[in-house]
């Protein structure tokens, strides 16, 4: 007759472990699919000077997802837009997290008899924090090479001045005909370019000044009306273009596959970190759309394996990176070959040993998140949303769950 006997303790306890691994990966598993901050709210009343972004980090891990949580109830007006005193709750009843709107507060118009009048009493929440993206959103623009090269420019002032300023008159190359007799006065500023491709992508306009068309001509005489910059000779000007800057934004994840990088950042910092405007080398022709999030990654950097890179294995028992040969390495005069008939010059210095695999690339690392607010033809602009590190010019963007 066959005993069963109990399995012995280390079977036992390798059964307890496997149980235990399952459990805990299939819990991260669950949280890793959970939109929701651990710590996040049951019920959240927005207050003046609320952002979107803000409160969807309050309820999300990841504040671009909004979208994917957001319910937006079709029978409210503009359901996707938030005012203060709308009351947001989390809503399990369909199976999965989402948001709602439980109830606004306060009122958004007035009647007023005879006539009748609609006030909007508090604006609707913007996405971002709108006073530190707007002096971009009309101005600075981008120019193809062509508009700017065949633009009309100022070539001088009455009385061979050579600046000009508020009430000033300057005279302007060959403007025949106008429908309007607004101009403004636009500078040549940086040449963007595909650091991949050296593509032109176009020119940055800085706005100079606004102007008010006296004569046509060639030249045409015109008066300054509004002076950001002093105007000077060989500054284009334009009709003026009354273009509404866009102040409402969604975020949503940039699309699979999509990749660019920053070339430029506008307020001329090195280390760019939160509420920068940087700019990406990726437009409409691209796919880029206002709203769209991106990550921004750093890494790719050759470096120096500083155990391999010796001539010796590194004693490790013996030997510290704090000591300074860890670091320089093993290195050998080179007494067979000098660089000049001096018989008395220095020896050149060579490296002992040289392997391939010396050095190891750095791996990618997420520093940041960006959100794009402006669109051209073949750049963006884009806001730094947050930065974990610095960053810089060069860096890769790509869409944040990259990694």
């Amino acid at each position: 007759m066959w005993t069963q006997h109990p399995a012995p303790p280390f079977r036992s306890l390798a059964l307890h472990l496997l149980l235990a691994l399952a459990l805990s990966l299939g819990s991260a598993g669950a949280s890793a699919q959970d939109p929701l901050r651990p710590d996040h709210p049951q019920t959240y009343v927005v207050q003046p000077g609320d952002t979107l972004w803000g409160i969807a980090g309050r309820f999300l891990r990841e504040p671009w997802r909004w979208p994917d949580v957001w319910h937006a109830n079709p029978e409210v007006a503009n359901p996707n837009r938030i005012y203060p005193g709308d009351t947001l709750v989390v809503d399990h009843s369909s199976g999965s997290a989402r948001i709602r709107r439980a109830g606004r507060g306060g009122m958004r118009t007035v009647t007023l008899t005879p006539r009748v009048r609609v006030a909007e009493l508090d604006r609707e929440i913007p996405t971002i924090p709108l006073h530190v993206v707007a002096p971009f959103l009309s101005r600075p623009v981008v120019t193809e090479a062509r508009e700017i090269d065949n633009a009309p420019y100022v070539v001088g002032f009455p009385e061979e001045q050579i600046l000009g300023g508020l009430g000033n008159t300057f005279f302007v190359r060959s403007i025949l005909s106008a429908g309007d007799d607004r101009w403004e006065v636009l500078r040549p500023g940086t040449a963007y370019r595909d650091p991949d491709t050296k593509e032109l992508l176009g020119f940055e306009a800085l706005s100079v000044a606004t102007a008010r068309l006296q004569r046509l001509g060639d030249p045409a005489t015109l008066v300054i009306t509004r002076s950001e910059k002093e105007v000077q000779i060989g500054d284009r000007v334009r009709p003026t273009r009354d273009e509404e800057p866009v102040r409402s934004f969604f975020p949503v994840p940039a699309p699979p596959g999509s990749r660019g990088k920053i070339i430029s950042v506008l307020n001329g910092v090195t280390q760019i970190g939160q509420y920068d405007v940087v700019v990406l080398n990726r437009g409409a022709r691209d796919r880029v759309e206002i709203g769209q999030v991106f990550g921004v990654y750093h890494g790719g950097e050759l470096r120096r394996d500083p155990v391999k890179g010796r001539r010796n294995a590194w004693n490790w028992r013996n030997e510290s990176p704090a000591d300074v040969s860890f670091w320089s390495g093993d290195w050998e005069p080179d007494g067979w070959q000098r660089t000049g008939p001096d018989p008395n010059a220095p020896l050149p210095i060579r490296r002992r040993y040289s392997r391939a695999n010396d050095q190891y690339i750095v791996p990618d690392s997420r520093s940041g998140v960006v959100m794009i607010f402006r669109v051209f033809p073949k750049v963006s602009f884009a806001l730094v949303m947050y930065a974990s590190t610095a960053m810089h010019v060069g860096e890769v963007v790509a869409p944040p769950e990259t990694l």
